[in-house]
């Protein structure tokens, strides 16, 4: 019975322990953006594979495979956090200011700023320990 159980819990929870690696968090971090307006236009399915081999260093179909498995663990996301604290330890300041300004891009891809997405990158930057101008700079660059 205890068997079964801990079968059950490691079907619910993944299993334990299983670390995620910077590409993986990052591709995360962009799909919840993308699909924080329930909807993935055209502008933004083209733009995504492209920031992410240019942030992670991936290759084209690498950045495929990422993002199809950040499609998947969308579903079960609970917060940001998880991805956030591996960033923080892993990426460089530069590096978060980056994936900030490929956010912002991704967020202004198909013309118009949902409000959903305006607050998933405010909450990630402040995870990131980003100033404000920092975010408001990085902002008005990605807008241009």
């Amino acid at each position: 019975m205890i068997a079964a159980l801990k079968k059950l819990l490691k079907q619910q929870l993944g299993e334990p322990g299983k670390a995620i690696s910077r590409q993986e968090a990052a591709s995360a971090l962009l799909i919840e953006l993308v699909l924080a307006d329930d909807s993935l236009a055209n502008q933004e399915q083209q733009l995504l594979p492209e920031l992410l081999v240019k942030l992670t260093g991936v290759s084209p179909s690498e950045a495929d495979e990422l993002i199809q498995d950040a499609k998947a663990r969308h579903e079960d996301a609970t917060s940001l956090f998880e991805y956030t604290d591996l960033i923080n330890r892993e990426f460089s300041l530069q590096d978060k200011q980056a994936l900030i300004l490929a956010m912002w891009q991704l967020a202004f891809a198909d013309g118009e700023l949902c409000q959903y997405e305006e607050q998933i990158i405010r909450k990630t930057a402040d995870l990131l320990y980003l100033k404000h101008s920092e975010l408001i700079q990085l902002r008005n660059q990605a807008s241009q």
